[in-house]
């Protein structure tokens, strides 16, 4: 046992010592393996051995750019694992797009990568400890914030969402979050992930936040509700395959289907006030001037206000990807247009070298922004359609705040992987983020609705057409993170980062320190 023991205790030393492929080698393998703790795996004792492996390799790296690579390493082989599911969107059309099946994955987690380089490249400087943790985390943090926002964003898979466990665990766990967001929980994280190559003072530290974070979750999720609005959302889930959604000549039977779907719902609803929510682009009419389809979801709808996802065309003859509020007799009282397009996806981006013609005509056009439909019957409502879910805090419309969400996707192009449900992850989030209950209608699944403290409701599993009942839960008093924002987070990221970088060693011997 002594023996087993130092061994252990040796491996920190052994894993600063490597160079060249060996470095990168165990960067990689320990970005793979850190990958685990994301959803729907949860595997979060992955983190005490990645993130720790990460600080060893940084401290052993020459520079600060030998660092850089070790942790651009790092940051690919988490991404490639944590997004392999892309590869679905592909196989979708196999037949044109085959080629692209070895290079996608691989060329995103390269791009994601770097946003695991640099925080690496800066956690070089600090002195080995408790510093470099700090450090490390601020920065990584820093790096999230900014990949929400470069080239449009892909905040996908930020660590703060290894906590989102099912059941009353991950409830609790993910409570802070109405403090500071998931990027907070992401910086926290980092820091305890960091624990095991730390000293005991810091390990005791660490457990004692630890009981914190537990305890404020428990009183905060046991704390008592208002009473709720007397509405139920009825949840549509069609599980329309991708590859017959666009079919023309499917088109009128899956229309028939989700109009029988809704009927059954409504019976459901015995009578009660409710509101009936179809997914992302689950009418193949165009409502925006199909008078007759409008009036026949209405009828379904058995007039209860409909919410429909559905294609429109602007003045200028672009599409939009919309929501379409639907009153009785099939009037339009809102509409909704995306704003957060996914690039090459739904859109051409501005950057791309002038004659490269990825999305034909552009591709969709975008909303000017989160907004409130304030619909007659039902509570003030935020729409959110598909991926504008992952965005903390760009979710809604904070001068006219509403009173719930609603998320309508298709994730069909994901078929049955880890995406659908690392997306339900990232919408329960934001659930606790705003303090307001959020129903989420997918058209493949995952559907759900999640109260303003993020438990979940109720759900359809993955490729099933069904209903799902939710009775609308009140709002929550506005969070802290609500009311600041991303400042938040950044402002303490900033103050890690600094406190990291105080009183670092100069020179090769501050490369040379042990934990």
């Amino acid at each position: 046992m002594p023996l087993l023991i130092g061994r252990l205790s040796a491996l920190p030393q052994r894993m600063a010592a490597l160079r060249g492929w060996r470095a990168d080698l165990t960067a990689v393998l320990s970005g793979v393996v850190s990958a685990l703790a994301l959803p729907p795996l949860y595997g979060l004792p992955a983190l005490l051995i990645g993130i720790p492996v990460l600080l060893c390799l940084i401290q052993g790296a020459r520079g600060p750019a030998v660092a850089a690579r070790r942790g651009w390493w790092f940051g690919f082989g988490l991404y490639l694992i944590g997004l392999y599911w892309i590869t679905e969107a592909i196989l979708v059309e196999a037949a044109r797009f085959w080629w692209l099946v070895p290079f996608a994955v691989p060329g995103l987690a390269a791009i994601m990568a770097v946003f695991v380089a640099v925080p690496a490249a800066v956690a070089w400087w600090a002195r080995p400890g408790w510093r470099m943790s700090l450090t490390l985390a601020g920065a990584w943090v820093l790096a999230d914030l900014a990949r929400q926002f470069i080239a449009t964003g892909f905040p996908w898979n930020p660590l703060g969402s290894v906590w989102e466990f099912p059941g009353r665990f991950g409830d609790i766990m993910i409570q802070p979050a109405s403090l500071v967001g998931v990027h907070g929980l992401t910086l926290a994280t980092i820091v305890l992930a960091s624990l095991p190559v730390l000293g005991w003072a810091w390990r005791a530290g660490g457990l004692a936040v630890l009981a914190l974070w537990i305890g404020f979750g428990i009183v905060r999720l046991d704390q008592p509700m208002p009473p709720g609005p007397n509405l139920t959302v009825l949840l549509i889930q069609g599980n329309v395959a991708q590859g017959q959604k666009w079919d023309r000549a499917l088109m009128v039977s899956i229309f028939r289907h989700y109009l029988a779907l809704t009927r059954q719902a409504v019976a459901q609803a015995d009578g009660h006030p409710a509101v009936v929510v179809w997914p992302e682009t689950a009418s193949p009419a165009l409502l925006q001037t199909d008078g007759t389809a409008r009036q026949l979801i209405a009828e379904a709808a058995g007039g209860n206000t409909a919410l429909v996802g559905s294609v429109r065309f602007d003045d200028a003859g672009r599409p939009r990807n919309s929501l379409f509020a639907l009153g009785a007799g099939g009037t339009i009282e809102a509409i909704y247009d995306k704003w957060h397009l996914v690039p090459f996806g739904e859109y051409q981006p501005d950057w791309l070298p002038l004659g490269v013609q990825v999305v034909p005509g552009g591709g969709f056009a975008s909303g000017p922004g989160p907004r409130t439909l304030h619909i007659p019957g039902i509570p003030p409502v935020g729409a959110l359609i598909c991926y504008e879910a992952i965005f903390s805090d760009q979710v809604i419309d904070e001068t006219d705040r509403p009173d719930w969400m609603v998320n309508i996707t298709n994730d069909a192009w994901f078929g049955n992987s880890a995406g659908p449900r690392q997306h339900l992850a990232a919408a329960r989030m934001r659930a606790v983020e705003e303090g307001l209950p959020l129903m989420r209608a997918a058209n493949t699944g995952i559907s759900a609705g999640f109260d303003a403290k993020g438990h979940e409701l109720g759900r359809l599993e993955m490729q099933v057409a069904d209903v799902l009942p939710v009775h609308l839960p009140p709002p929550l008093v506005l969070p802290l993170y609500a009311r600041v924002g991303l400042l938040l987070p950044g402002g303490v990221a900033v103050l890690a980062l600094i406190t990291g970088l105080l009183g670092k060693l100069p020179g090769r011997r501050a490369r040379d320190a042990k934990f």
